[in-house]
């Protein structure tokens, strides 16, 4: 229940935005149904079309009020698109009456007053009709909305109670948590915001059928407070049941079931499903999941789940583009199967041509032209559901400015899930390469065990608002064809994000990366293997592999340890476009771990175009410490976020 001054009661509603039941739609519908659930609705629309002009005025409050009055304003909205008739415009007075007290309650101000006149009447006048059909034979009809703030409302007493007893339930979540806070700005939208935490917080504690059964929200304009009570109905504590699946012909019979891992009995939560549908979706052959849960036990206290599966398109090709001012411009074209044998098994080829943007420092008369064909096969559940088989095979000619590499390349490794977030993959690796560099051709048989363990819970690949990126790799190599060991690489890094609004339009992103070569000197390490820092996809601003050791000559040979950090801001403007300040910093050093002497810095700016399957990132970027081989800035356009 609600206690509202006369001047500011709420209206019917508009029959275009309005449900069958008769509850508001759009952003302001929960507003408008927490405080007046049953709107009528206006006549039927006449087909004329009825031009009019519009005066807003808003007092009181403050500029940000001012614009979610106007936006909440549909006479603001609409004005260059008529209504039908003089019943189209009275409906839409009406409904600015509703949506605007909804606008005013939401920011805080319940005692506010809103006045209406369509040419001088308001809009339930009993010759309204009339009034309007002779106002606009002289031109567009005058339509004039006064808007009064009043005082703004902070929280007073809230209180959640159980709908059974109307006691307090003890395990409550904190008001902080919920952010109804006495003394606060008393927002309807916090209210309703704190509605659905309510919901959640009973679920995650295995009451499946959490509800808030009933609110009481009461404003006193006397103590200028609003009053919340919630009235939560939590339902029986219930654990996972029986699964069931549906859908799922398109892959061989047990591969969902073999994946589920949540045994009868497990406490229920929202949580645990939410992560197996977020796990079974990383099968490149699965479209979609949905999770349906009964709506009623099993006779044990149980929750029956039902997992609706659909498969995707099994083939599928595309191609993809990069262009930076320092390292060249790649394009690549592929071929792909998402579901090769029926259990989830996947081949990608790929195609790629590249041309390196300059001469290459080590071996200038090189042919700027680079390719690479690759096959990726990966086998899903192995030996259990958490195994799965990865292999990759190449033949390649890379250009880079310390070497020139023409090489077969093979990988094949066992990828383990010890959960949901962290891996370990444990691989072969192989190479057959000749390499070119300042020092002459080499031939190079390398053979490598790659330990590979990776851990990340953050929200999207392409563009994630929260979580952590860790990676750790040790790999000792052996040189084919020579006796004893060859060295050990050690490689890692980290990053983390973290979005200030629930809108994710304000995220900061920061990395750190940093990785030694131990056991052998600078050019006993194959060049292809040695650390290299410069480009986009380390230190922005710089060349390729610029902030690296040179010899003598004042030629790149790269290092045997490097370190890189970078730090960005990342902020929507609109919905569909971003601008992201970032700071990088790094370089490769020749001694065996970073010692941080001759240090480059770099800043810039990029603009994100966001799709609907990641951002188009575009960079530019400035060296702060350049050096004379320096460039002046650098660009780069690829598709996700830089790290």
């Amino acid at each position: 229940m609600l206690a509202t001054p006369a001047a500011a009661q709420l209206f019917g509603g508009n029959q275009d935005d309005t449900a069958e039941d008769g509850t508001r739609g759009g952003f302001f519908g929960p507003i408008v149904n927490l405080f007046s659930p049953k709107p009528t609705n206006a006549g039927p629309p006449a087909p004329d079309a009825t031009p009019y002009t519009v005066a807003l005025k808003v007092t009181g409050g403050d500029r940000a009020l001012t614009e979610r009055v106007e936006g909440a304003s549909t006479l603001e909205r609409l004005s260059d698109r008529p209504p039908s008739g003089a019943a189209g415009l009275v409906r839409r007075a009406v409904a600015d009456q509703r949506d605007i007290n909804a606008a005013l309650y939401s920011a805080g101000y319940y005692g506010g007053v809103i006045r209406i006149r369509i040419a001088g009447s308001p809009p339930d006048a009993p010759d309204i009709f009339e009034r309007v059909e002779s106002a606009r034979r002289s031109g567009p009809v005058p339509v004039a909305v006064q808007v009064e703030a009043g005082p703004l409302f902070q929280f007073g007493r809230i209180t959640v109670l159980d709908a059974a007893t109307r006691r307090p339930l003890a395990d409550a979540p904190s008001l902080e948590r919920l952010r109804l806070v006495p003394g606060e700005p008393a927002l309807a939208t916090s209210i309703v915001r704190a509605e659905g935490m309510l919901v959640d917080h009973w679920r995650r504690m295995a009451h499946p059928f959490a509800r808030i059964a009933d609110k009481e929200v009461v404003a006193d304009h006397v103590a200028k407070t609003v009053d919340v009570t919630f009235l939560v109905a939590p339902g029986p504590v219930a654990t996972f049941g029986r699964f069931s699946v549906v859908g799922a012909d398109f892959l061989t019979p047990g591969f969902i079931e073999e994946r589920i891992e949540i045994p009868p009995g497990t406490p229920y939560s929202p949580d645990t499903l939410d992560r197996l549908r977020r796990r079974l979706l990383e099968y490149e052959a699965i479209a979609s999941v949905r999770i349906r849960e009964a709506d009623k036990l099993d006779a044990d206290g149980s929750l029956p789940i039902t997992l609706e599966v659909s498969a995707r398109k099994p083939r599928y090709v595309g191609f993809s583009a990069t262009y930076s001012s320092t390292e060249g411009s790649a394009l690549n074209g592929y071929w792909g199967h998402r579901n090769l044998f029926g259990g989830g098994e996947t081949l990608r080829l790929d195609a790629q041509a590249s041309w390196f943007g300059e001469k290459s420092e080590a071996v200038p008369n090189a042919d700027p032209f680079g390719y690479k064909f690759a096959a990726t096969f990966v086998k899903p559940g192995i030996y259990t559901a958490r195994e799965d088989l990865v292999a990759e095979a190449a033949i390649l000619r890379e250009v880079t400015n310390a070497y020139v590499r023409e090489a077969v390349t093979l990988l094949v490794g066992i990828r383990h899930r010890f959960s949901d977030d962290l891996k370990l993959q444990v691989s072969l690796d192989i190479e057959e390469s000749r390499v070119e560099d300042s020092t002459g051709t080499n031939d190079y048989g390398i053979l490598g065990i790659p330990f590979e363990l990776t851990y990340d819970n953050t929200d999207s690949k392409l563009d994630p608002s929260r979580g952590w990126r860790v990676s750790a790799t040790v790999e000792p190599f052996a040189y084919l064809g020579d006796a004893g060991a060859g060295p050990t690489l050690f490689n890692g890094s980290a990053s983390t994000y973290y979005a200030f609004d629930e809108g994710k339009r304000f995220i900061l992103a920061g990395r750190v990366a940093a990785g030694s070569i131990i056991g052998a000197g600078l050019y006993d390490v194959p060049p292809q293997r040695r650390f290299y820092v410069g480009g986009g996809g380390s230190l922005r601003g710089y060349d390729y592999q610029s902030a690296s050791p040179r010899n003598e000559d004042g030629i790149i040979i790269g290092g045997r340890s490097f370190f890189e950090a970078s730090v960005e801001a990342r902020v929507r403007v609109t919905d569909t476009i971003g601008i992201v300040p970032f700071f990088d910093m790094g370089s490769a050093f020749a001694s065996e771990w970073p010692d941080f002497d001759g240090m480059k810095y770099s800043a810039g700016v990029g603009l994100r175009y966001y799709t609907a399957i990641g951002p188009l990132r575009v960079d530019l970027a400035f060296p702060l410490n350049p050096g004379p081989e320096d460039g002046d800035f650098g660009i780069y356009v690829s598709l996700g976020q830089a790290f």
